[in-house]
């Protein structure tokens, strides 16, 4: 009987122990907050969820990460503010955002930078782009990498944009890039500018009728319920940011530093793979919910008339960037 009374005790201390283990390590857990401002049916999402489930895995359940997606925790504008007030851990927001910031960051959206997404990739993760996530150091932020947005796209009401003429007079919603929003006021458009999270209301109600994402973006806000025509103009490339805040990421373990800089490399090298991969299909879904898709666009005819947009930044920025750019896509 004293042998079973002993075991007992025994056994109640291990499990008394266990919980203890159990309840510090809940307790030791950081928990981290990612923001974005896409639907949940984004790749900004299957990029998140991605990020999320490897590092809980890699640090065994030390770092957990909660996800705000649709714009749940603020705007692009307030989002990067919150990220580095710390309010936000993660954000992933589109490049074109910082300008505010970085204004010579700007160059990277300039209209028919990258003649193709090789190229662009190469400049994002190379020198130059990794020089502008170094400057958001002096911001608050560190920068991780850049997730795939993709090539903007046209979508109106009125008809296929097929040359620089068929934009005149549309009511364009454009987002914060200074250089798309010189570029439609050059092609003879009213450009207004909207957060994306108001933007199928301002469409739907008619306060614009036109405007340019790319092809996630436009499907997964559902945009196709709202515009009648998608033109592959493919004017601009638009990466988007992937930050936390510097406090944050300094008060980790140089393991944890680790396990956040490998799998964020990893999310967006996943993120990018898929936005290939299904960009044809998404085309097509669009297609299938009844918009008109047109693929002859003078693209030689929009970059003549645009290039007054390359002269207008470097006049106000200095070609600086813009030759570093253009020397690092050779």
């Amino acid at each position: 009987m004293i042998k079973i009374k002993t075991l007992l005790k025994g056994m109640g201390l291990a499990s008394a122990m266990t919980l203890a283990v159990s309840a510090n390590h809940a307790m030791a857990a950081t928990t981290l907050k990612l923001a974005h401002a896409a639907p949940e049916s984004d790749l900004q999402q299957t990029m998140s969820v991605f990020f999320k489930k490897e590092v809980e895995a890699r640090s065994n359940g030390d770092l957990k990460i909660n996800i705000f997606p649709h714009g749940q925790l603020g705007t692009d504008a307030q989002m990067i503010e919150g990220n580095r007030m710390g309010i936000i851990d993660f954000s992933i927001v589109g490049l074109n955002n910082y300008s505010g910031l970085l204004p010579e960051s700007a160059a990277f959206t300039l209209p028919f930078m990258f003649p193709d997404r090789a190229t662009a990739y190469k400049v994002l993760d190379g020198k130059v782009g990794q020089g502008v996530l170094n400057d958001m150091q002096g911001f608050g932020l560190k920068g991780l990498g850049y997730p795939e947005n993709g090539y903007r796209n046209i979508t109106n009401n009125r008809g296929p944009i097929r040359e620089p003429g068929d934009v005149k007079g549309l009511q364009m919603r454009v987002n914060g890039s200074k250089a798309l929003n010189d570029m439609f006021a050059i092609l003879g458009a009213n450009p207004t500018q909207i957060p994306v999270a108001e933007l199928y209301t301002a469409l739907e109600t008619g306060v614009v009728d036109a405007q340019d994402h790319p092809i996630p973006v436009t499907l997964s806000f559902k945009f196709y319920e709202v515009q009648k025509y998608l033109s592959l103009t493919q004017h601009a490339y638009s990466p988007l940011v992937f930050t936390m805040n510097s406090k944050k990421f300094n008060k980790l373990s140089d393991a944890e530093k680790k396990i956040i800089t490998d799998v964020a490399a990893d999310a967006v090298a996943m993120q990018r793979k898929l936005s290939i991969e299904k960009e044809d299909k998404m085309i097509a879904e669009l297609e299938s919910h009844g918009m008109k898709v047109n693929r002859d666009v003078d693209s030689a005819a929009f970059r003549s008339a645009v290039k007054p947009v390359w002269d207008a930044f470097i006049k106000q920025y200095g070609d600086n960037m813009v030759n570093e750019i253009l020397a690092a896509s050779k």
